[in-house]
């Protein structure tokens, strides 16, 4: 399959889910987890006045992180590359919608100049573009010295590459049966996501020591892995759902501009 077609599939798949991923939103904000959603993010907010931080939501869906954050006071932009997606959420941002910044963009190319933000936030995103490493050089772009990147993701469809994945996602779905649960999966297209999964990278890879090594080469400095971050940000029914595939969170903070000319210079004695 043509690279150019590949994106269309993924475009394609996510116009279809806008309606269905806009409930689980919309659910998620009625919810009791939005606070803890909030909180996390704030541990690691710039030490900047609330008022004067911009934070940049890659791949914002139906407007989730866009709308907690909205709602603190943050000025937020956000970027989908599913024009449905962006309809649903700023339908759900409902009287926000107007102080939020909007853009239909592909998270790969960014159309805002270097040292824009002063944090970045995406969830469930990385793991299915064509070129995570080229994301993760534009995100670090347009970040601030002394910014920060919070990635939130995990290791979707790995199971497609491992029989002992494969085996556990199997008994998540079993368990979700016996408990008489939703399955999370069933409201999706499984053979459009898995036949776009088996051709993305980082369905291959095991993360996310994966997008420590490439941060560390972008001027990525106090690089943190949460690889529990899912017991705090996740509702039983997602324990449930999606126990073989933990959430996890990549925090990364910018160097400042001295550390980021020094390394420059290093770099060109190389």
């Amino acid at each position: 399959m043509k690279k150019d077609e590949l994106l269309k599939n993924i475009e394609k798949y996510w116009t279809n889910r806008a309606e269905g991923y806009s409930q689980v939103n919309l659910e998620e904000l009625a919810g009791e987890k939005w606070p803890v959603w909030l909180s996390v993010i704030e541990e690691h907010m710039p030490k900047v006045e609330r008022k004067g931080i911009r934070i940049l939501d890659i791949g914002t869906g139906p407007g989730f992180f866009s709308i907690i954050l909205s709602r603190a006071g943050y000025q937020v932009t956000a970027i989908d590359y599913t024009e449905e997606m962006l309809k649903k959420a700023k339908n759900n941002a409902g009287i926000l919608a107007d102080k939020i910044e909007w853009y239909q963009m592909d998270a790969q190319a960014l159309r805002f100049a270097d040292n824009t933000f002063d944090m970045i936030v995406s969830r469930n995103v990385t793991w299915n573009l064509e070129h995570p490493d080229r994301a993760y050089y534009e995100w670090m772009r347009v970040l601030k010295p002394g910014g920060v990147l919070l990635n939130f993701d995990a290791n979707w469809y790995h199971h497609l590459f491992d029989e002992e994945k494969r085996a556990a996602y199997e008994a998540d779905r079993n368990k979700v049966s016996s408990l008489g649960m939703h399955d999370d999966y069933t409201c999706t297209d499984i053979e459009a996501m898995e036949a776009i999964a088996r051709q993305v990278p980082l369905s291959h890879i095991q993360r996310p020591e994966w997008d420590r090594q490439i941060l560390k080469q972008l001027n990525g400095i106090q690089i943190q892995l949460d690889e529990k971050v899912w017991q705090r940000v996740w509702c039983e029914a997602e324990k449930v759902n999606n126990g073989s595939t933990p959430m996890f969170m990549v925090a990364c903070t910018k160097a400042p501009v001295q550390q980021t000319e020094r390394l420059r210079l290093q770099a060109a004695m190389v």
